[in-house]
């Protein structure tokens, strides 16, 4: 029994200097880290899981070695921030796998992707045809950038001459049949709005209500909650 409270203080402890380091070390997507991130990241989480169960060794040493892999890996961000040349020793440089209808072939072996793996990516990001790409780039966290031919690429209203309302978020009136009073005062408007606005589009309480959000035109969409289930798949 002493065992097992050991091992879930340990448990706690390292879960919490973990999140600590995560935190000096900054926040990364799994797809943003580079290969230097990634192998500090495992080593950090496999000295954290040895802390967590050393019953009869001692803890501190796990600890200590967590703490100079993530003091290692500050450093060496913050040398990267400073110098060019070590940024690209360490998280090396990007490459152009096509340009104009010309592929790359030694910097595919480079960046070490076969051909099969560039069209899949190519298929994924939506471009069927190579000849509809003017650009890719390998990037040094492992994704392909592309350009598109300007001829392919999708219309923005200045090629149109035109000035569109500026964007902004939808914001959340009503969730699961709630009414969010900050949101709703933050718009400008009160519950009594609100309810005249729900009349006004056939429903009588909030609880009728699955989602409910307002634009910055003030313009209320309401999807109304029930139970429904598609039965239909329309991938098959």
């Amino acid at each position: 029994m002493q065992d097992i409270l050991k091992v879930i203080i340990l448990s706690v402890v390292s879960e919490i200097v973990l999140f600590v380091l995560a935190k000096l070390m900054g926040n990364k997507e799994i797809s943003q880290l580079s290969m230097f991130d990634y192998v500090i990241g495992i080593t950090i989480g496999s000295i954290a899981a040895e802390m967590a169960t050393a019953l009869e060794s001692d803890y501190m040493q796990p600890l200590v070695a967590m703490v100079v892999y993530a003091i290692i890996a500050i450093i060496i961000s913050l040398v990267c921030e400073k110098s060019l040349k070590a940024r690209r020793f360490i998280y090396g440089d990007s490459l152009v796998l096509l340009n104009n209808g010309k592929l790359y072939r030694k910097n595919f072996k480079t960046a070490k992707l076969d051909l099969t793996e560039f069209l899949v990516q190519c298929r994924v990001n939506g471009y069927f045809n190579l000849s509809d790409i003017k650009t890719a780039i390998w990037e040094t966290n492992g994704k392909i950038s592309f350009l598109p031919k300007s001829t392919n690429r999708p219309t923005t209203p200045t090629d149109f001459d035109i000035t569109p309302q500026p964007a902004s978020m939808d914001v959340t009136l009503i969730a699961d049949g709630r009414i969010l009073h900050e949101n709703l005062q933050a718009c400008g408007h009160d519950e009594m709005w609100l309810q005249k606005q729900l009349v006004s589009q056939g429903f009588e309480k909030p609880e009728q209500i699955f989602l409910a959000t307002l634009d910055n035109q003030d313009n209320l969409s309401i999807y109304e909650n029930n139970d429904l289930q598609s039965s239909h798949d329309f991938f098959e």
